[in-house]
């Protein structure tokens, strides 16, 4: 499974951008799609995931202020990020887990929020 990302870049905080990850393949349905983050200095965390049923789960750093969405058919996964931080800034990762537990991540896209 190759994870493709896009839509990261530098923005001021208070703005918005959307992140997109695309995955490709693989015919086996993908359970669960999503995004983690890792800052400099940090561990990767979590940031949000959803499963092909929608189901979703949310970092309390972001909840209210990002949303994730994923289209089963084109096997593609959204993280719309508003209200921006600068504590949000990090290389975020897609991730993707197809069973029985096969586990992928994309090469990493940099966020960037200025204060």
């Amino acid at each position: 499974v190759q994870l493709v990302e896009s839509g990261g870049g530098l923005v001021q905080a208070g703005g918005s951008l959307r992140l997109s990850c695309a995955a490709s393949g693989t015919s086996f349905s993908i359970n669960v799609m999503g995004w983690y983050r890792q800052a400099p200095g940090k561990q990767r965390e979590l940031v949000a995931t959803i499963t092909s049923g929608r189901s979703t789960n949310f970092a309390d750093s972001v909840k209210g202020r990002f949303t994730i969405s994923r289209d089963n058919i084109k096997n593609t996964v959204y993280l719309q990020m508003n209200s921006l931080k600068p504590e949000d800034t990090a290389v975020y990762y897609c991730y993707a887990l197809r069973p029985p537990s096969y586990a992928y991540w994309g090469q990493g896209t940099q966020v960037t929020v200025s204060s």
